[in-house]
């Protein structure tokens, strides 16, 4: 049996993903545990990526107010050149595999510390 978890070519907030890069690609793969009530800091992603969630349930933040809750078997197509950030703001931990689909040398986020969170 399969089950399909998405197919698409848009990340959640509904822009169009870029084209792949050229040259030859990396494919990442990174499991993500971030404890009940943390909040991580605005970042963007330079590569396209996406994740299952596992357990918990996480809320990304665009920088403009948008938001989308990933829940416990979900999958979410992240933004690609747009700073957010996720928030755990249930009561369990959040387990995430996220897969990137990038090139040896690229980071997979590029942080921006000089955004406060709140």
């Amino acid at each position: 049996m399969t089950t399909e978890l998405i197919r698409t070519s848009q990340s959640w907030d509904g822009v169009e993903l870029p084209d792949y890069l050229v040259g030859k690609p990396e494919i990442v793969g990174i499991k993500y545990e971030i404890p009940a009530g943390k909040e991580l800091g605005w970042h963007d992603h330079p590569v396209i990526n996406f994740g299952i969630m596992v357990e918990g349930e996480l809320t990304i933040v665009s920088i403009d107010g948008k938001e989308k809750t990933v829940r416990e078997g979900e999958a979410v197509v992240e933004m690609v050149g747009t700073i957010h950030h996720g928030e755990n703001r249930g009561t369990k931990p959040v387990v995430l595999y996220m897969f990137y689909l990038s090139q040896e040398g690229l980071p997979l986020s590029v942080q921006h510390p000089e955004i406060p969170l709140e």
